[in-house]
């Protein structure tokens, strides 16, 4: 096994508390972004090609990180979407045999600066202690007033708009162009495994840029409409809420996922917030209020829907809620076509639990067409 020389680095919190550690692989950098942790023991590649991740740096609670490799057709887009990674121990080799190379190299062809040797349990505690805060990660040990600096010029995650950054610039199509049902989904911040989900059910889609009108998708003439995953606050993206405003006056099926779902809510005048530390790990329990059973997810989010907003509007109703701190899991328009869940159903890191609703979705098409 070869030794890896490292150089030392820090971890600068925005309330300036600084965590120290040492960088992965013999080289200096910098990455700035707002922390944050996910617990998933597994999931390491998804995570760091997760666009919903865009302008984040990922603290991973599983002690050892790279064990197991990486391979191309486990990405969720097509390049790494955080902005760094923070982690305790970091396997430079792998043992997985279908692994198509390793995390390193996967870090250094994605350009993506990371810090391992970091006391994550301590970091993570103060996280859900103080809140997700801006923080910068760097080999500049020496020179924290600049670093300082540095950090004071990184906008807040809170009324950020991020799906532009992460969205598809031209439009394309996904899956079987003879399946029977057309889907239009607008990418504000796509995950491929929703697309494989879709086309596994014999539904032809076209991804849309985050920016596309009604006009646009409608055009098309699909089926049904999918709000995607995606970065960022929900809150600044007007045409995405524009749009959603049309197809529910249409009353065409809809279907959002976590900043789908939250897009929804504001379209329907309910407000979003930020949330202390967010939900991020792949062992979420969720209760599904309509049959009573409980969901073990996967989930990714720093903003939620406001519940006592969402208990009050005469049109929407509750199914599904966050059994850790009781946050809406998911919601349904009653006058409407249109359903949403916060918590990500394509993924599926063990548990399927989730993956009802995709066949959902698809009864709601087939309804609509009769």
């Amino acid at each position: 096994m070869k030794y890896q020389t490292r150089k030392k680095a820090i971890i600068l919190l925005a309330d300036g508390t600084i965590f120290h550690g040492k960088s992965v692989g013999d080289k200096d950098g910098s990455a700035v972004g707002e922390v944050c942790f996910n617990t998933g023991m597994t999931g390491y590649q998804e995570i760091f090609t997760d666009p919903s991740y865009f302008g984040q740096l990922m603290v991973t609670t599983n002690a050892h990180i790279g064990n197991y490799g990486v391979k191309e057709e486990e990405n969720e887009s097509e390049k790494a979407k955080i902005s760094g990674l923070i982690c305790k121990n970091f396997s430079y080799n792998y043992s997985r045999p279908s692994a198509d190379g390793s995390l390193s190299s996967f870090l250094d062809d994605s350009n993506l600066f990371a810090i391992s040797d970091i006391d994550t349990r301590a970091l993570v505690a103060y996280i859900r202690e103080n809140g997700a805060m801006n923080a910068i990660i760097s080999t500049d040990v020496d020179n924290i007033e600049g670093l300082k600096e540095q950090l004071k010029a990184v906008p807040d995650m809170n009324g950020l708009e991020l799906a532009s950054k992460v969205s598809t610039k031209e439009p394309y199509f996904f899956g079987n162009k003879n399946a029977t049902y057309k889907i239009a989904a607008l990418d504000i911040g796509i995950k491929k495994n929703i697309l494989r989900n879709l086309a596994e059910r014999d539904a032809y889609i076209k991804v849309f840029p985050f920016d596309a009108t009604y006009e646009d998708l409608s055009s098309w003439s699909p089926d049904g409409y999918f709000l995607s995953n995606g970065p960022g606050d929900p809150q600044p993206l007007s045409a995405a809420i524009n749009l959603t405003k049309r197809i529910l006056e249409k009353d065409h099926p809809l279907f959002g996922i976590c900043l789908g779902h939250q897009v929804i809510a504001i379209a329907n005048g309910i407000s979003t917030y930020k949330m202390h530390h967010g939900h991020r790990g792949i062992n979420h329990p969720v209760l599904n209020l309509k049959t009573g059973r409980g969901e073990i997810t996967s989930q990714n989010h720093g903003f939620s829907v406001d519940r006592a907003e969402t208990e009050a509007h005469p049109n929407v109703k509750i199914t599904h809620v966050c059994i850790n701190d009781n946050t809406i899991g998911g919601m349904e328009i009653t006058n409407k076509n249109c359903f949403s869940v916060q918590y990500h159903p394509e993924a599926s890191p063990g548990p399927h639990d989730a993956s009802y609703l995709f066949d959902e979705f698809i009864e709601r098409i087939k309804t609509s067409n009769i």
